[in-house]
């Protein structure tokens, strides 16, 4: 039987619990999760890239032993949908907190179909208590000085406090 892969990709900076909320529901459809680790030049980054690869991996770990699902974290720069196809992966896990999300993405859905016909996009709803997580507003605060320690993984805030 085949394996079902998923591509999950974000900045992750900060790797927030709204994150999470996406990837336990994402383990639930497929049997592996590549999370894809992206470069964006246009933001400021809290952490460097190798950092967050690193508490990704971090916190996956106990995820994939409790839900039975694989884990593998990558980078890519460049098209997501190349990246999704260089990892073998059939889906594209996206996160919905809100419309704004929701139109961003039909947008993206309707320019990778184009591009990647044998990649389907699913969309997974936050969850109501993580609904209001931006990793951007979560850099802002951090960056401010603010308390995020309701907003992120207990390593990341560890990493933070540690920088």
């Amino acid at each position: 039987m085949a394996r079902l892969v998923g591509f999950y990709p974000g900045s992750f900076d900060p790797l927030t619990n709204g994150h999470l909320d996406v990837i336990e529901r994402a383990c639930k459809l497929v049997d592996e999760l590549i999370v894809g680790v992206g470069v964006n030049l246009s933001k400021k980054p809290l952490f460097s890239h190798a950092d967050r690869i690193k508490l990704l991996k971090q916190t996956l770990e106990p995820i994939g032993k409790r839900t039975e699902t694989e884990f593998k974290v990558v980078d890519f720069s460049g098209l997501m949908v190349t990246a999704a196809r260089s990892a073998g992966a059939k889906l594209i896990i996206r996160g919905l907190r809100d419309t704004t999300d929701y139109n961003f993405e039909m947008q993206m859905v309707g320019m990778n179909a184009q591009m990647a016909p044998d990649l389907q996009t699913v969309f997974l709803p936050s969850s109501p208590h993580v609904r209001h997580i931006s990793a951007t507003l979560v850099r802002e605060i951090a960056q401010l000085g603010g308390d995020i320690s309701a907003f992120v993984p207990a390593n990341v805030l560890k990493a933070l406090k540690s920088a």
